[in-house]
């Protein structure tokens, strides 16, 4: 008997199987959810997988039928991902504990945490501070006055026009270089 071909794709909180059999009777087709296993059937073809990576909610999973491929949908007890569709893994649930278990003890060993404030401290204490040459914007309001200080001793009078034109009307709240632009085009 040959094997279907089937492949998946998985959400923290479900997992979609396609199994591909073209021409699929839907009344034929049977599929059985079991928390650890899954039962294709359609005639003589036949698909067990077991056992899942994980458990699966068997009232929470259902199936359609394509002219092409069989879709069917698993809802996971406990969300994550699998990474694989079958396997002998621990059954996750069992990672979680009941709520009349008492809480995990202080001994056990966790990981050290990360100090991000360090770190971060670390990367930027060994970069160099960057000039208003390299970096208009760098230094805040004096340096951005600065560089727009020197663009007006450098420019043109037309250009020089535009620029108090477009200060002007903001209110001394703008300096558009869009106003520049124009403001040298209409001026020609």
């Amino acid at each position: 008997m040959a094997t279907l071909r089937h492949e998946f794709y998985e959400t923290d909180e479900r997992l979609t199987l396609s199994v591909f059999d073209k021409g699929a009777n839907p009344e034929e087709v049977s599929i059985k959810f079991e928390p650890r296993s899954l039962t294709y059937q359609n005639g003589e073809k036949k698909l067990i997988l077991e056992p899942l990576k994980g458990q699966i909610d068997p009232e929470k999973s259902d199936y359609t039928v394509g002219k092409v491929k069989v879709e069917i949908r698993l809802g996971k007890m406990a969300q994550g991902r699998w990474g694989a569709l079958v396997g002998d893994s621990p059954d996750p649930l069992s990672q979680f504990p009941s709520s009349s278990t008492a809480a995990p003890t202080s001994s056990a060993r966790q990981p050290p945490r990360k100090n991000w404030d360090g770190i971060t401290n670390t990367i930027l204490g060994g970069e160099k501070p960057v000039t208003t040459e390299q970096d208009p914007n760098a230094g805040g309001d004096a340096a951005v006055n600065e560089f727009f200080q020197k663009l007006f001793a450098d420019a043109d009078e037309d250009t020089k026009r535009a620029m108090m034109k477009s200060y002007q009307e903001s209110g001394g709240t703008t300096l558009s270089t869009t106003g520049m632009r124009l403001g040298r085009a209409k001026l020609r």
